[in-house]
């Protein structure tokens, strides 16, 4: 969504190509760019889901007017993402109509649509009750346990721990330690690391 300022991006082995330096850095190749996007799905911290729009519509709408895929043929696989979620009997309602559990699942229908190499998710649980927080992890683990590939943002650090196999903790935007979930959450080195992990075990 953002020009990188420095450093490099690279999807499955492929680097994105850059020209200009610093603030003026900006994708050589808008193409190759556009074709790296389409294999990427992305899932929000506030759903961002089109309130205009059905869930079934919502669904819909990338593979349609993206990819020109047809018709039929998305709301198919629409609609058994939809039933996939927990949520087959909500296509035809609108996002208002839903609770906010329900919006991230059909969030999360919507980006497995583009049938993406890999799922982006920021913070998806973050605003969300206790209980809604569940039904999503329920699928973000599910998805977990089928083998795909998932990058997840979050500060909840038992949605990591679930459905994680691999952890990066970041302190002020530097790699402060990384590992399998397993000797990360159980023995960590960094003392700021402990000091966070302490701090979320007692909140």
């Amino acid at each position: 969504l953002e020009d990188s300022q420095q450093g490099e991006i690279l999807f499955e082995g492929e680097a994105v190509r850059w020209r200009g330096e610093g603030l003026a850095r900006h994708p050589a190749d808008r193409a190759q760019v556009a074709r790296i996007r389409t294999n990427l799905s992305m899932v929000f911290q506030n759903f961002n889901l089109w309130s205009h729009m059905t869930v079934l519509q919502n669904v819909m709408e990338a593979p349609v007017t993206v990819l020109k895929q047809d018709h039929q043929t998305v709301a198919a696989r629409a609609r058994a993402l939809l039933d996939k979620v927990g949520i087959g009997d909500k296509a035809g309602v609108y996002p208002a109509q839903m609770s906010g559990g329900q919006q991230q699942r059909a969030a999360i229908a919507r980006a497995l649509c583009m049938e993406p190499r890999a799922l982006l998710f920021d913070e998806p649980t973050s605003a969300l009750d206790p209980e809604l927080e569940q039904e999503v992890v329920r699928v973000i683990k599910a998805l977990a346990d089928e083998g795909r590939t998932m990058i997840i943002v979050t500060h909840d650090m038992r949605l990591a721990a679930d459905v994680s196999d691999h952890v990066i903790f970041l302190h002020q935007g530097l790699i402060e330690e990384q590992g399998p979930p397993g000797s990360l959450f159980g023995s960590p080195k960094s003392q700021r690391l402990q000091q966070f992990l302490s701090a979320t075990q007692s909140a």
